[in-house]
């Protein structure tokens, strides 16, 4: 028993953590029709403090009788969502990007979103849709702040990256 504990304890200590900031989010402007990205990405990064994930899952609960009763639960869809918050610097492109979306409705709301996970060995990338735009708001003494919500608008496309 002693040894099992011991093993377990070394491969845990091999576990990795990462800090929040390694993760990468990126956007760019998204033309009606695309179905790729192109190549240049704007980093939304300066001044954001923190990026929380409203992702948003619906499910299905229901019992079989092959079972005993007890409801199963099924997610039948999964729409994956990022909240950026910080200060809005009208200089960054990132956020410049986002501000000018603001008064735009239908598909003037839509950008491509790619986020690279801490580690760098995956990204996710797909076509989002932009809402919840705050771009210069708050106390007369305060910065002005900056926050949307950026959301996919189906499950994104994973990427395994190539280490280097």
């Amino acid at each position: 028993m002693c040894k099992q504990i011991l093993q377990y304890s070394r491969r845990k200590k091999r576990m990795a953590k990462s800090k929040n900031a390694l993760r990468g989010h990126f956007l760019q402007p998204y033309t009606p029709g695309e179905t790729e990205p192109g190549e240049e990405w704007l980093e939304l990064a300066h001044q954001i403090s923190t990026i929380g994930d409203d992702t948003q899952e619906a499910t299905e609960d229901e019992a079989f009788y092959d079972g005993d009763g007890t409801p199963e639960t099924t997610v039948t869809s999964v729409a994956g969502a990022y909240t950026p918050e910080g200060y809005y610097d009208p200089e960054d492109p990132a956020q410049e990007l986002i501000a000018s979306l603001k008064y735009k409705v239908g598909e003037g709301r839509k950008v491509w979103h790619r986020v690279v996970s801490a580690d760098g060995r995956k990204e996710w990338v797909g076509r989002a849709t932009v809402t919840a735009i705050v771009a210069g708001a708050g106390d007369a003494s305060a910065y002005e702040t900056f926050s949307c919500n950026i959301r996919f608008d189906s499950i994104p496309k994973e990427t395994v990256l190539p280490e280097g």
